[in-house]
Formats: C-alpha cells, structure tokens, sequence
C-alpha cells in the first residue's frame, strides 16, 4: 500500500515517537518513522504532507547529538518540531537553545498567546505535559512565540515565513488533555491532509506483501503464545498462504492455566490451522534454575524459544520463514526503533534479528502496529472475541510476573492468584473496561491471623497490577471498584496457599512500567 497521504515522523530517539505515529493515524493519515538524517530527497520522494520531528533524550548541543538535514526546512513542507524537535529546528534556523534554570516535568499550565495555526481553539490556558532541561532561550526575527509557561517563554512557536512550528511539550501523550487538537491542527489546517488511510486497507496490503515475500516452495513456522498478536499473525498469514503455515505452540511451563487448551480450540479446530505443541517445560525451567535477574531470564527464555523452534523446523520441510507478532511497542522498548538511539527499557525474546545459525528469514506484519488497530485487524478476519480482547501477556511469560527464583511451586501460587483475578473481573464486567490485568509473586513473608493466632504461613505476597491504556505506553492504574478488589484479595488469602497478603499497584507509566520485570 503506498498512501496518497504521508506524515513523515524523523525520530531522535524519544520513547514516545510511536505515540505521535498513534496520533496521526487516529486522525486516518498514514504515518512513517524515519532515521533523523533522512535525505530530503527520500522524503519529497515519498510524497509526505508533513513533518515532524520528535523529542529525544540528547541536547542539540551535545557532541553526538542526532541532527536532521537542514534541507527539510527548504522543501516547503509543513514542519513541527516537538521538544528536542522544537530545539533543532529553532537552533537551525537561527535560535538558541541552552539547559534551562528550571527543569520542566508533568502537568504544567500552558498560557496561549495566539490561540491559531497549531494552537486553534485553545483557551487562554490550558494543562500540558512537559519532560525537559534545555530551553530555547532566543529564536531571532524569524520565530514568534505563540505560548509559554512559567519558565519557559517559548513553549510553542511560529516561524513568520515558513511553515514551521515548535511545541516544548508533547502533544502526543494522554497526559496533555488538548494535545490531540494540536496534532489534529498541524495535520488538517497546516498540512491540508483529507484524512484518507484507512486500516481495513492495510489486511489486503499485508496479505500481498505476505504472498509477494513467500514462494511458491517455501513453508512458514508461526509461533504461537495464546495472545492477540500472535493469534492476529497466525490468521493473516494462514489468509495469505494458506496450509504452507505451519504453527508451533511451545508449552514453556510459563504459561496462564489451560493455555495450550485455548491454542489449539482457537486455531485447529476453529481455522484449522496446521498446528504442533512442543513440550518444552522442564527444558526452560532447568535454564531458568536459579536465576533471579529479569534481564537475564528474558535472554534465557529466547535462547532456549529459538532453539526449539531450530529443533522442531528441522522436520519440517521447506521451512523458511518464522512469523512473529511483534508490535511496535516491543520493537521502541526494545531499542530497535529508526534511530537507535532510544533506551531500551525492556529486552524482548522476540524483537529483532534472530541468529544467523537458525537458518529462517523473519515476518513480522504487525510490526509497525499498535495493540488496539492489531485488535482491529483481528476483528476483521474473524478471530473469537474473547481472543482478540485478551489482555497482553509477556513473552518470557510469568518468569517476568515472579520474583526472584522462578520453581514449578511458585509458577503453581501465581497461576492461581491470576486465575482468580481474571475470574472475578469477568464476572464483575470489569475485563473489558481494563487494558490489562495481572498478578505478581513478590517473595516476601509477612505476618498474618489465620484462625485463632499468629501464622506466618504467607511467605509470598501477591501484587495486584491493572492498568488503562489505549496504546501501552502511558499507562494509568485502575480506579477499580472497592468491592470487587476485595472479593478478589479474599479469595486469593482463602485459595491460594503461602500468600497471606495482596497488595495493589497505584503507580504509572510513565515513570513505572506495566509489567514489573
């Protein structure tokens, strides 16, 4: 597919770049992550209607600072620098941008000067989210100022004669009520987009790129974890080539209860999708014997997923291709965005370049997708409800959700507490108004009354973690009912043995994560 309409997005390496690619197709305009030294050129070539470039943890000033071509700025299309954006593209044009006297971080009120251009229908003042050091402190002739804060003077700018803007916040996060209207502004009224791209248009420009990728004689091997994105992947795939897709379902003993169950109800049965179950159990949880550090376990768990999926390949003839369902939160949080420049906040089995010795060329459809349009993409071809709606569960499984020492004994206390929790959330209608629900097994004993006395039988407690999210990386926890997280501390002290103490998550991300390793 090669959209009439294209936002061209030039990442300096800001964990929220994916979110500002979210808001510009929320509003049906295709949007595309590119390196920040982009050529000019590429981006003429490609016909985008604007540009923006987003945030960045360096300063323009530091050595090694990424940098855009200046040439952008002659091609005549609209521009829209955002926080570190906003300093390359002042400084560039003549401007200064130096470390502030204050620093900037969360809600800060926002006083509109021009409410026009980017800023139209804006009150007077308004609540942004700001994360930042360096100001610009001077922007020449050529800029005016359209808003500021208390201690910054330019917190949104206009160039006077081309058609380049700057916000020192970000728009892009849940956290800036209106920012949605900026964005809205810079695509509609400065860029002039109709608003085309939908994602029903994108199923039939994946299945051909899928048709167009594997020959004739070629074979593809779907792993399968029992959550959306894998599922989405297996569907699209099977559309596209049909019995050449050949499934693989590895039982790594990290699994929800009745996994295995799901998988083969779901896509043998119900597609009938070629499938294999590899029981690999004891294979992980001897690897993963003593290992306490997250980072660790996650590198354990995807040496030993490839290599059983190099194992079970070996009999499958003419196997070429693994499909995977990493989506773009996996891919930023990893690092491996357009620019490389991002922190990796958590590493992923199934993100990025598999070893050379496995011998299997990638596909990976959904990478460039967030989790509610891959729900979206579900929906469309056919997947069960209560599938596509699953909640996001981790690749190393409930390694990441235990910690400390991974045992069958503990991998048994959390399935039990997360069954009881999805179990009373359904039943109170609370699933679907949650974007994700799950329990922890933090090993801590504590002191408790159980009949008449003291006991200290708990020797594990249990976190209870639910979030909302539409695009999983702002997260805020859930006002859930009272009652309902009671019945669901009471059950888990009452049912699951060695935890007399449940405990809930009111943190956010950012600054925390959703998943706790």
């Amino acid at each position: 597919m090669k959209p009439r309409e294209i936002i061209a997005i030039l990442d300096f390496g800001s964990q929220y770049s994916q979110l500002i690619a979210r808001r510009v197709r929320e509003n049906h305009v295709y949007s595309e992550l590119l390196a920040p030294d982009t050529p000019p050129e590429r981006i003429r070539e490609m016909g985008a209607r604007g540009i923006i470039l987003s945030g960045g943890p360096a300063s323009v000033y530091g050595e090694g600072a990424p940098r855009c071509d200046p040439g952008i700025f002659d091609l005549g299309i609209p521009v829209l620098g955002i926080c570190y954006g906003m300093h390359i593209a002042c400084e560039l044009l003549g401007g200064n941008v130096e470390a502030g006297q204050a620093r900037e971080y969360g809600r800060v009120r926002l006083r509109v000067r021009q409410a026009e251009g980017i800023l139209s229908h804006l009150p007077a003042e308004t609540s942004v989210w700001m994360s930042h050091g360096d100001v610009v402190t001077a922007v020449g002739d050529e800029f005016e100022s359209l808003a500021n804060t208390e201690h910054c003077p330019f917190a949104a700018v206009r160039h006077k004669s081309r058609p380049v803007f700057g916000v020192q916040f970000h728009p892009e996060v849940t956290h800036t009520p209106l920012g949605r209207q900026i964005i809205r502004n810079f695509i509609y009224r400065i860029c002039e987009c109709a608003g085309e791209w939908r994602l029903a248009n994108v199923i039939d420009a994946m299945v051909g790129d899928i048709q167009q990728q594997v020959g004739p004689d070629d074979r593809v091997i779907c792993g399968l974890s029992g959550g959306v994105d894998s599922g989405v992947v297996a569907a699209l795939i099977h559309r596209a080539i049909g019995e050449k897709l050949m499934c693989i379902f590895v039982d790594n003993g990290l699994l929800r209860r009745k996994e295995e169950d799901l998988v083969e109800a779901t896509f043998h049965d119900h597609f009938g999708i070629q499938l294999r179950v590899a029981d690999a159990r004891e294979r992980f949880l001897n690897a993963l014997a003593g290992v306490v550090d997250p980072q660790e376990k996650r590198r354990i768990i995807g040496r030993e997923f490839i290599e059983v999926f190099k194992a079970e390949a070996q009999s499958i003839k003419g196997a070429r291709f693994l499909a995977q369902g990493t989506i773009y939160p996996d891919v930023i949080e990893s690092g491996h965005g357009p620019t490389g420049h991002a922190a990796v906040i958590k590493s992923h089995h199934n993100v990025g370049a598999l070893p050379k010795e496995l011998g299997f060329e990638l596909i990976e459809p959904l990478r460039m997708l967030f989790k509610d349009e891959v729900r979206q993409v579900g929906e469309a071809l056919g997947l069960p409800e209560d599938m596509v709606w699953r909640h996001p569960f981790p690749g190393p499984g409930l390694a990441v959700r235990i910690s400390g020492d991974v045992t069958l004994e503990r991998l048994e206390l959390l399935r039990s507490a997360d069954e009881i929790l999805l179990e009373e959330l359904t039943a109170a209608g609370w699933y679907r108004k949650v974007a994700q629900a799950f329990a922890v097994l933090v090993p801590v004993a504590s002191v408790g009354v159980m009949g008449d006395g003291r006991s200290y039988e708990g020797q594990h407690m249990v976190v209870l973690r639910l979030v909302e999210s539409t695009d999983f990386m702002t997260a805020d926890w859930v006002h859930i009912d009272y009652e309902v997280l009671a019945t669901i501390s009471n059950r888990i002290i009452n049912e699951v043995p060695g935890v007399n103490r449940v405990t809930y998550d009111v943190s956010s991300k950012p600054p925390s994560t959703i998943e706790w390793e």
